[in-house]
């Protein structure tokens, strides 16, 4: 365990380096965080009550959805595994002394922290000193808030083990751009990354729940805003994390698995 302890220390300092793409960034967090609450608030300002969220959960949402963007969303791709696959530096991997699928499972959740932190505490500060309209507002106790930070962590660990998955895919295909594509429009969608996911109608939005985008950036978010009407229901939600992750963990190592008893490597 040290070795990976040093491997994600060794990403996450490398990554905290990038602080002018960082800079710029969170101006870009909070275009899109304004933008996606003036087209909101347009529609509530007609029917509040027609909406299954509050208009404070659903400032909470967008905010918090740009504050930890880099923990959510899968179509930020680790180039240094990309590259190591589609340049055939494979070869060079698979001589370390680690285990491959840890060793990128490591590098892609020191990767998405080290990120994170860098923009989400900019963005979550400005957010609470808003105009009340628009101002970031904790609407639960500090327990939900402990709950929220494990969902938090959760959904990270759910994002890395599903990445994975489309990593892995890479060794059956000659380019896998196609395949990050698909992955990345879809999970984006269903993941709740252009509409909260309760916004969804209800045989849609129950489907998407128990399913691995359910698990992602959705849950901790609603967490957070008090969505969840008890404590089961957020049990529940937190089980399903925790049962997603443990499931697309253990596919990820089998299909690793069989993939490298066939890969094939040419050239030297």
């Amino acid at each position: 365990m040290r070795a990976y302890g040093a491997l994600f220390r060794i990403r996450f300092v490398n990554s905290l380096q990038y602080r002018v793409a960082a800079f710029a960034a969170i101006f870009t967090n909070f275009a899109w965080g304004f933008m996606y609450l003036l087209a909101f608030s347009a529609f509530y300002a007609e029917n509040p009550a027609a909406f299954p969220m509050t208009w404070e959960q659903t400032v909470a949402y967008v905010w918090l959805q740009q504050s930890f963007l880099m923990l959510f969303y899968v179509w930020f791709w680790e180039q240094s595994i990309v590259e190591t696959l589609e340049k055939g530096d494979i070869a060079y991997e698979l001589v370390r002394p680690m285990n491959l699928y840890s060793r990128w499972v490591c590098i892609i959740m020191a990767s998405r922290l080290s990120r994170c932190l860098l923009r989400a505490v900019p963005v979550l500060v400005v957010a609470f000193f808003l105009p009340l309209r628009f101002r970031l507002v904790f609407v639960a106790d500090f327990w939900v808030l402990a709950l929220f930070i494990i969902s938090l962590a959760l959904s990270l660990g759910v994002m890395a083990v599903f990445s994975m998955i489309v990593y892995i895919s890479a060794f059956y295909t000659i380019n896998g751009n196609g395949i990050r594509i698909i992955v990345a429009v879809a999970s984006d969608f269903f993941s709740g990354g252009l509409v909260p996911v309760p916004f969804f109608p209800d045989a849609l939005r129950t489907a998407i729940e128990f399913s691995p985008f359910g698990s992602m950036q959705n849950t901790p978010l609603l967490i957070f805003g008090g969505y969840f009407s008890s404590g089961a229901e957020i049990a529940q939600a937190l089980g399903l994390q925790v049962f997603w992750l443990v499931a697309l963990y253990a596919v990820g190592r089998a299909f690793m698995a069989r993939s490298l008893r066939r890969v094939v490597v040419q050239g030297g």
